[in-house]
């Protein structure tokens, strides 16, 4: 019982420091235009956020793999 009250307690501070901040976790990733573009789905406090990023294998034009943080636009203290 102990430990569930610990790991709910930690989820709660884990979702209170990301609607603070506006960041969010990476949940998930897709490649999409033949392999030239990378969607990647990112889980924040508010919900869902979708990102749109050109993939390349090398990372010289775009980026290889989704961050695993992303800045949401939306923070909750503007």
């Amino acid at each position: 019982m102990r430990f569930l009250v610990r790991l709910v307690a930690l989820l709660i501070i884990i979702w209170l420091a990301l609607l603070v901040t506006g960041y969010g976790v990476l949940a998930g990733s897709t490649k999409n235009v033949a392999g030239m573009g990378l969607q990647c789905q990112y889980l924040t406090a508010r919900g869902m956020i979708t990102a749109q990023y050109l993939h390349t294998d090398s990372g010289i034009v775009g980026v290889t793999d989704c961050p695993l943080l992303k800045k949401s636009t939306e923070v909750v203290d503007n």
